[in-house]
This record gives C-alpha cells, structure tokens and sequence, in this order.
C-alpha cells in the first residue's frame, strides 16, 4: 500500500477521526459518525460479514472497502492493530478511499 494511505491514517489518528477495532468501528457506525468502514485484507469472513450488513443497515450507505493491507501491516506501518477501522470525516474518508483507488 502506498506511503500515502499510511499517512492519511496517521492524520486522521491525530484529528480524533478514526475509530480502530471491532467495538469502536461498530458504535460510530451505529452513531451515524462513520463515513467510510475499511477491513484489512486478513479480516475473518465473519467480521467482514458483520460489517457488510452492519454498514447497509436501516438504510445507512456506508463505503465499505477491503484493504490490500494485513493487520500486521497496519500494526507495523501506522501503530493500528485492528483488522477493521472506520473514518469518521468525510475529508479523510475521501482523500484514503482516493489512495485507495475508489471513490465515494
């Protein structure tokens, strides 16, 4: 993965815009805070499961986008140890899924 998404990760950290792991990742979505869901590449089906209808629920249209990052990878490359995150600006959310090679 490019240097940039590791810094745009990093950026967002600092402005309190992301929302690393399971629980924290699940309440901002659940509290409309989430603006885009991310799931690294080794997530379990089951979690990616979880948060395909997690993000599409009661008509909510979250971006969900699997990663070509393990969580090893996050771990190492940004200080995240989560295999699933969210971005909780819409500017972040923008600018990583951008790097990322989609768009919102």
């Amino acid at each position: 993965m490019d240097e940039k998404f590791f810094n745009m990760l990093g950026l967002a950290r600092r402005a309190g815009k992301l929302s690393p792991g399971h629980d924290a990742a699940f309440t901002s979505i659940q509290k409309g805070k989430a603006k885009a869901c991310f799931l690294c590449s080794d997530a379990s089906d089951r979690l990616k499961e979880e948060f395909d209808r997690t993000t599409k629920y009661e008509g909510r249209d979250i971006e969900l986008i699997e990663i070509p990052v393990t969580k090893d990878d996050l771990y190492a490359a940004a200080g995240i140890r989560a295999a699933v995150f969210t971005i909780d600006d819409i500017g972040f959310a923008k600018k990583i899924i951008e790097i990322c090679g989609g768009n919102v």
